[in-house]
């Protein structure tokens, strides 16, 4: 669009070739048309989101997304009986306007790295005793820290995973049951039942 000669936004999918291939020319297929301004009219999807969930255990997880920060990881805290755990994965410390428009979704989708940098650190904080750090074995720059290619060896490689990382369709179905309560509470302001979502034989 002419409007996004000069958007750092932008992302120029025809002039990276594997984005090209992965997205652009799929376009027909399946109907996901990527290379579209987020900001226009019509646009539903949350650029800033909160949800709080509380599970039949007991358990609550809070969740904050902010769509467009000026840099991209996560970060994933564990309180228990016994303390804290805290991870944090910087996959980009910053936007390199340079590398926004293709060169650092490709990254994060192959083999080389960002052009911003990064890293994970875990860190244990024990009740009644000082925190302390725990090395993250397996991280790299690319591939999603490295996930991708852990990933594809697991799925594709027969490569046995010890931790038994992998995801089940129901773990796929309760994420996706977590995110649909989210959506239908940010349309009705109130709190929603996953189980008002289903209906089971």
């Amino acid at each position: 669009a002419p409007a996004a000669a000069d958007d750092p936004f932008a992302l120029r999918l025809a002039e990276h070739p594997r984005l090209r291939e992965l997205y652009l020319d799929a376009e027909a297929a399946d109907g996901y048309h990527r290379d579209r301004n987020v900001f226009a009219p019509g646009v539903t999807i949350e650029d800033d989101m909160a949800v709080l969930a509380t599970y039949s255990s007991g358990a609550t997880m809070t969740y904050h997304l902010t769509a467009y920060a000026p840099w991209e990881g996560y970060r994933v805290m564990v309180n228990g009986s016994r303390g804290r755990l805290e991870l944090e994965v910087t996959e980009s410390e910053f936007v390199s306007p340079a590398a926004a428009g293709a060169l650092k979704g490709a990254a994060l989708h192959g083999t080389e790295a960002a052009a911003e940098g990064g890293q994970a650190t875990l860190t244990l904080r024990p009740f009644w005793s000082p925190p302390r750090r725990i090395e993250v074995d397996g991280y790299t720059r690319h591939g999603h820290g490295g996930a991708d290619a852990r990933m594809t060896q697991v799925l594709f490689g027969g490569v046995p995973d010890p931790l038994d990382r992998a995801a089940s369709a129901r773990d796929g179905a309760l994420a996706l049951l977590t995110g649909l309560a989210a959506n239908r509470s940010f349309d009705t302001g109130a709190p929603v039942r996953v189980a008002d979502l289903l209906t089971l034989d």
